[in-house]
């Protein structure tokens, strides 16, 4: 099983996103979350099943009614590890970083 991690941007993506949400819907903010974070679980046992981006990045859909998420991710083979880089919602036009926003 893979170790997950998260960059310091990826982790600030989920609070933009959620935060964005518990203004308006906490309940739907805390289910955001939950959603973003068992979607990510699964990459521990299957860190292929997200679509190539690259030769190094993976993007991973996690659908929600309409639209949905994507983690863009990279995994490291050598150490077992994948690494969460960002979390944008499906109708953003590309990632951003923490600090761009």
């Amino acid at each position: 099983m893979a170790s997950l991690n998260y960059s310091e941007a990826a982790v600030a993506d989920i609070e933009f996103l959620t935060g964005f949400l518990a203004e308006i819907d906490p309940i739907a903010a805390g289910n955001t979350f939950a959603l973003i974070d068992e979607a990510i679980a699964i990459l521990a046992h299957h860190p292929f099943i997200g679509r190539p981006v690259d030769d190094f990045l993976r993007e991973l859909v996690i659908s929600r009614g309409k639209s949905g998420y994507i983690a863009l991710y990279s995994f490291e083979v050598q150490e077992d590890a994948i690494l969460i880089l960002s979390i944008r919602h499906q109708r953003e036009a590309g990632y951003w970083h923490a600090n761009e926003r």
